[in-house]
């Protein structure tokens, strides 16, 4: 893990399985306390739909921002052992039920594109549970490379099946 100046990370948190709304408010607390980074400010808990399998139950989802002087990939390392820590199974079913799912959605204005990460994450512009928390965090002016800006993705995205919990 190297270091670079300090850069403001949007994390997307979720969770359906043993408990998501303690599995998310933990990971929040998690995220408090990596290495090198610093939590500026958290999303309300969101209750949404699972896309993908029917057959599950409902997700609870959040967006934090961290200021981190981590690089993408250290960060990333960092996300997945708290994933791991909440007995995350990445075996199986895409988009599956799990414990605990952290994306690294934004890491500055850098857009990465390698095998094991794409920043910004690639579906985030299709994904309401992530965009509506995400603007209660961010500038809604806010541009998301390669994607535009993040008012104009909302409006293009219907809010059905996301609830605001806290």
């Amino acid at each position: 893990m190297s270091k670079v100046q300090s850069v403001i990370a949007y994390i997307g948190l979720g969770s359906n399985l043993e408990n998501p709304i303690q599995q998310v408010e933990t990971a929040l607390q998690e995220l408090t306390e990596l290495k090198d980074s610093s939590l500026l400010v958290q999303s309300s808990l969101y209750r949404t739909e699972p896309i993908g399998p029917q057959h599950q139950p409902s997700y609870i989802n959040a967006v934090a921002a961290l200021i981190t002087v981590l690089d993408a990939e250290g960060l990333l390392e960092q996300l997945q052992a708290i994933e791991l820590a909440h007995r995350r199974v990445r075996e199986g079913e895409r988009w599956g039920p799990r414990t605990l799912d952290l994306d690294l959605l934004m890491y500055g204005r850098a857009t990465i594109d390698t095998p094991g990460l794409q920043v910004p994450h690639p579906e985030m512009a299709n994904r309401a549970f992530v965009l509506i928390p995400l603007s209660e965090i961010a500038p809604i002016d806010m541009d998301i490379p390669g994607m535009g800006r993040l008012q104009d993705l909302l409006f293009s995205l219907s809010g059905e099946g996301v609830e605001r919990l806290v």
